[in-house]
């Protein structure tokens, strides 16, 4: 089996090209994969399936391709913004990708990315890739968030997947918290959450730091990223339109809304290496 290492903005996946159906990717399998020591390593897997034989519930006029996302400890994810970017520039890389913007399927629904850069032919480059993230739903479950002795308030945002995303202090340095756990929410979701947590830097900028459902801390989540956004906008009066700089320990992702008031998310996709599975 031949699979594709890839990352956005250090958020890297595994890519397994199975575009008619044929391969059985069980957990165990992607837990295989995604570990950084016996596998090749991510923070999780994308098999590049056609949604006509990807055998998930879709409609008759879904999109050609179904990316199946898969969290590193072999849990299914409803949607990844980092792994779309991948995705796209991995299609476009098999010119699977028409030109414009275009569809794709995930368990979230529809997404449009569009291509808007691509690598040089001098050789290896990254993709510029915008997505088009669909609305951040808010959600009204009052929670807290124990940190560095205090309790923090976070919000619910809904990107298709579960966050919950805190606003720091001035006092409170993001550079300093330790993420090798996740931090203590309370009332935990049951099915899990991603939590962000975000610094503001200056007018539409803000870094954040994120404890991944099913991973741990990563250097970058594109939903989480996105909601980070929508939570730091509100937070200083604005409800989106010009858009936001948002740092993250990989890199930089720009968020931006859409006059209907859908979100998109814009930054680099890279694919680094093809690799031949022997076991």
């Amino acid at each position: 089996m031949r699979v594709t290492k890839g990352h956005g903005t250090f958020n890297d996946f595994v890519l397994v090209d199975d575009p008619d159906g044929e391969l059985s990717l069980d957990a165990q399998h992607v837990r295989g994969l995604a570990d950084r020591r016996g596998g090749l390593g991510g923070d999780g897997v994308i098999r590049v399936v056609r949604t006509c034989s990807a055998g998930v519930d879709a409609p008759a006029d879904a999109p050609e391709w179904f990316m199946d996302y898969r969290n590193a400890d072999g849990s299914i994810a409803e949607m990844c913004g980092n792994g779309v970017r991948v995705f796209a520039a991995y299609l476009d890389r098999a010119g699977r990708a028409p030109e414009g913007i275009f569809p794709i399927w995930t368990r979230s629904g529809v997404r449009t990315v569009e291509i808007l850069e691509r690598p040089g032919a001098e050789g290896p480059g990254a993709w510029q890739v915008r997505v088009g993230m669909g609305p951040a739903r808010i959600g009204d479950t009052p929670r807290t968030l124990e940190l560095a002795g205090r309790r923090l308030p976070t919000t619910d945002v809904d990107m298709g997947n579960p966050h919950a995303v805190a606003i720091l202090p001035a006092e409170i340095d993001l550079d300093g918290i330790d993420l090798e756990r996740r931090p203590e929410l309370a009332p935990f979701p049951e099915s899990g959450v991603n939590i962000e947590l975000v610094s503001l830097r200056g007018p539409r900028h803000a870094a954040l730091r994120v404890h991944e459902r099913g991973v741990g801390e990563t250097l970058s989540c594109g939903t989480g990223t996105v909601a980070a956004a929508v939570v730091a906008a509100r937070s200083v009066g604005e409800e989106g339109g010009a858009p936001w700089r948002m740092d993250v320990p990989g890199g930089t992702l720009t968020v931006g809304w859409t006059e209907d008031g859908q979100t998109t998310l814009s930054g680099p996709a890279e694919l680094i290496a093809e690799v031949t599975l022997l076991a």
